[in-house]
């Protein structure tokens, strides 16, 4: 039997332990994650993050991402300094499987993220 999940409204689920942002450009960024559901293979998972204020380079080249902005606000570029995007309350950014690029965050933001990752076979 397969087992619905819902979730009420995210932004009043408690934000994670927030811990330092590994990537992180700025002296002092935090991040918390929030897992609420995880694939049987583990190839899909969703959650809640939250980012504090600063700049971090990301890393896609092995998982897609779709990220819905539930708070905050940031500007997304690419690697080569293309395709920036200003992101915010309500907007959905698509990160496609082979993406590297920055983050900067200019308010604390709080996003729900969807991560597929490609499979082995």
């Amino acid at each position: 039997m397969i087992n619905l999940e819902s979730f009420g409204d995210l932004s009043e689920i408690p934000a994670g332990e927030f811990a330092p942002k590994p990537t992180t450009l700025t002296k002092g960024q935090t991040e918390a994650l929030v897992p609420l559901w995880e694939s049987l293979d583990g190839l899909t998972k969703i959650g809640i993050w939250d980012c504090t204020i600063g700049r971090f380079t990301a890393d896609r080249t092995k998982s897609a991402e779709i990220c819905h902005v539930l708070s905050g606000s940031a500007s997304v570029v690419n690697a080569d300094g293309g395709g920036k995007r200003d992101i915010g309350a309500g907007d959905m950014l698509i990160l496609p499987i082979g993406w590297t690029g920055e983050w900067t965050i200019h308010e604390p933001m709080r996003k729900t993220y969807i991560l597929i990752a490609e499979s082995d076979i």
